[in-house]
């Protein structure tokens, strides 16, 4: 035998280890019991698309997608605004594949938008760059081969990371004014005395004409970057959905409850009919909008099984377009040409509430729609300017309007924070470091008075704010105005949503369903 194999050429010898070695592997990775069980299968089968049913035999067959790498780039958002948008690739069968992205939203600083805009931007530009960086440096090697449906470890990591750059920032501050202090302690040269009795007088005087008011609180401050965690977070989850071959809701339904998911319902929509507050012509500053609140019962649009159902959609639109009209023919003082805001909401030239309220009721009467029966109103007013900020005056206002109205607090910045008096619902929005698990378990907690709502600079082709909407199981959904691409992607995502879940036989009935938040015995005051 070892004549035999002295007798085989060099090349002859390579050939038959190579082959030997080959052998190993495929036994070691049970290719022939797999080839054969495929062969078998496919005879049987007997697909007219024979590669195509092997592809997909051996695809599920092929390891667990992981992320390979996170990209972080400058887009632009609805009002041509710098946000961070993040980019989620997982290799799949030994290719990369670009899974899915997502860039949320950031609130910084004053309402006012004319206000120091020049530094608004600088300061957004900064932040912008940040989130960038955080995305294509740590956070990428943090989430490099990192199981993409396992959502819950992805955010964990995300928010443990945040949080220890927010150390790190705080630590920072307070050496900062440490060293301020030490600063300031150094000896000065003492004013003269006589100025120092003038400055003491006009402080007497200016003391004495002005009443103690209890200030406006502070701003929290944005850690610069945190945007990259929100928006890694939803990548994360969207790319989730995609490799489980499921639309995003149904995939955070199961994240939130994985035993629910044969029965789901379409949040009311909540129609902002006009804009005030101080973005807004008039003198009307503390009502910021005026809300639609459709009746139980209504959908979004007309599903298959319910063709006599009114639709959300098409009642707003008419009411808008027949509120437009009045303004353009009537000749009242404070009446101006109606156009439409970049948000898609009528903004008035009024300087009394009831001047809106009457706008509205004038064109239900001509639409021949009954308030309090087919629609409702709520007035969002802009509480911050309206009141200081002591839980007093919380306790106050309840006692005052908490039988007639209903009161929403937002629970976006401070998720943990005791319930102010008389609150029956809150406000939430998906922005900044707020990951998908900080959602559900906020929505957990809070079950049955959450309003989800959307902010004023929104990527335009992003309709995810629907799927979470939906697949959280909440009652409302605030989605804005209904005359822009941002808000009315997001509407026609419900309303595919609402068609699927029907044509499914899982949508559950308005009906079935009545909003706990919102009451018809209740006067709809926000």
């Amino acid at each position: 035998m070892s004549r035999f194999v002295s007798c085989l050429s060099e090349e002859d010898q390579e050939f038959d280890e190579i082959k030997n070695a080959a052998a190993a592997f495929y036994r070691t990775n049970r290719v022939p019991e797999e080839l054969e069980r495929a062969l078998g299968e496919l005879f049987f089968q007997n697909p007219e698309d024979v590669h195509g049913y092997l592809a997909n035999y051996f695809t599920e067959l092929s390891s667990q997608p992981l992320i390979s790498r996170l990209n972080g780039k400058e887009v632009y958002d609805s009002r041509g605004q710098l946000c961070a948008e993040a980019e989620v690739f997982c290799m799949i069968c030994n290719r990369e594949k670009r899974m899915s992205s997502a860039a949320i939203s950031s609130h910084l600083g004053q309402k006012d938008p004319f206000l120091d805009w020049q530094a608004k931007s600088e300061e957004r530009a900064y932040h912008v760059k940040t989130a960038v960086h955080w995305i294509v440096e740590p956070l990428n090697k943090m989430l490099k081969e990192q199981n993409p449906c396992d959502q819950s470890d992805v955010d964990q990591k995300l928010s443990n990371f945040f949080m220890a750059r927010h150390q790190e920032e705080k630590e920072l501050k307070e050496k900062e004014e440490s060293l301020s202090t030490s600063e300031q302690e150094v000896e000065v040269p003492s004013s003269p005395p006589e100025k120092k009795k003038e400055k003491k007088t006009d402080k007497k005087k200016k003391g004495s004409s002005e009443k103690p008011f209890c200030p406006a609180e502070p701003p929290e401050p944005l850690l610069p970057g945190c945007l990259a965690i929100g928006s890694v977070s939803l990548a994360v989850a969207k790319s989730g959905a995609q490799i489980k071959g499921m639309p995003l809701y149904k995939y955070i339904r199961a994240l939130k409850n994985p035993e629910d998911q044969a029965r789901f319902h379409i949040p009311v929509s909540l129609v902002t009919l006009l804009s005030c507050g101080k973005t807004s012509p008039g003198k009307l500053n503390l009502l910021e909008e005026v809300i639609l609140i459709p009746n139980a019962g209504q959908q979004v649009k007309q599903v298959l099984n319910s063709p006599t159902t009114p639709l959300i959609i098409t009642m707003s639109t008419q009411l808008q377009k027949e509120m437009m009209r009045i303004m353009s023919t009537s000749s009242k003082a404070g009446v101006t040409q109606a156009i439409l805001s970049d948000s898609g909401v009528l903004p008035v030239n009024f300087d009394r509430p009831e001047q809106a309220l009457d706008l509205i009721t004038e064109a239900c009467n001509n639409l021949a729609l009954e308030l309090g029966t087919e629609i409702h109103l709520a007035m969002n007013c802009a509480g911050p300017d309206l009141m200081d900020y002591d839980r007093e005056q919380w306790e106050k206002l309840s006692s005052v309007i908490g039988q007639s109205c209903v009161l929403l607090s937002d629970k976006t910045n401070k998720p943990q924070a005791p319930p102010l008096p008389g609150v029956t619902g809150h406000i939430l929005k998906h922005i900044n470091e707020i990951t998908v698990s900080d959602l559900i378990s906020v929505t957990s907690e809070l079950q049955g008075s959450v309003l989800l709502g959307t902010t004023s600079n929104e990527s335009c082709d992003d309709d995810s704010l629907s799927d979470i909407a939906v697949g959280l199981g909440l009652d409302y959904v605030k989605l804005g105005g209904l005359a822009s691409a941002e808000r009315m992607t997001k509407y026609n995502r419900l309303v595919s949503i609402e068609e699927e879940l029907a044509q499914q036989g899982i949508l559950v009935s308005k009906e079935q369903h009545s909003p706990p938040l919102f009451t018809e015995t209740e006067a709809q005051v926000v």
